[in-house]
């Protein structure tokens, strides 16, 4: 699903709101999450998992064409843990 069907299907399930509206709602809800990521904090949606950030030291890799040496500057990963509950309905259990 991508983000204009999220916003259509919850639209279409809330017909007191106007899609413009709605639209805001979820662009909120994903700068909100993006910000707080940004900033080094973790976002827990009890039920469907945790965004956090992770961060990756720097290393030594090899370019796989020449086989060369080359310097990878540490970075920091954005990491997402599943909800019991989503792991259980993925899983068939609920």
């Amino acid at each position: 699903m991508i983000r204009s069907e999220l916003i259509q299907k919850i639209a279409e399930e809330n017909p007191h709101l106007y899609q413009r509206d709605v639209e805001r709602i979820v662009n909120t809800i994903f700068n909100e999450i993006t910000n707080a990521m940004a900033e080094g904090n973790r976002v827990e949606l009890r039920g469907f998992g945790a965004f956090s950030v992770k961060q990756r030291d720097a290393r030594t890799g090899r370019n796989p064409r020449t086989g060369e040496a080359v310097h990878v500057e540490e970075k920091h990963v954005p990491f997402f843990k599943t909800g019991k509950l989503l792991r259980d309905r993925l899983n068939g259990k609920s």
